[in-house]
């Protein structure tokens, strides 16, 4: 059974890099045609897809961040990393991290695997 475990800083100020960690268990990351998605949940809002990474690293970003996100993976270790840049307030929101084999890479449903969130807030 594939596990996916959010972690990293709870708390970002403002104009600061928020960076999260996804430990993949279970399966590896590599696994063909698997992709590795980052999603949130702002408040009072619904899921959003941020973006993706492929099994053989090629990434997929949210036309509406891309600007500001980069999805790296470290094969090594087993997990993958969402890295949102300038981040604001609007950026407070419970982030999960999900994998599996999408129809559709950007629809949140589609994947097979999500991890329990973990929320971030952007505050100074």
């Amino acid at each position: 059974q594939v596990r996916l475990q959010e972690s990293g800083p709870g708390l970002v100020k403002p104009s600061q890099t928020l960076s999260l960690t996804c430990t993949v268990s279970g399966g590896s990351i590599t696994t063909h045609y698997f992709y590795w998605s980052w999603i949130r949940r702002p408040p009072g809002k619904e899921l959003e897809w941020i973006g993706a990474i492929s099994y053989s690293g090629v990434t997929y970003i949210s036309p509406s961040l891309k600007s500001r996100t980069s999805i790296s993976v470290d094969t090594s270790k087993n997990q993958f990393t969402l890295q949102l840049s300038s981040v604001t307030p609007e950026d407070t929101a419970v982030y999960y991290c999900a994998g599996g084999e999408p129809n559709n890479i950007g629809t949140i449903e589609d994947y097979d695997y999500r991890g329990q969130g973990t929320q971030v807030t952007v505050s100074s």
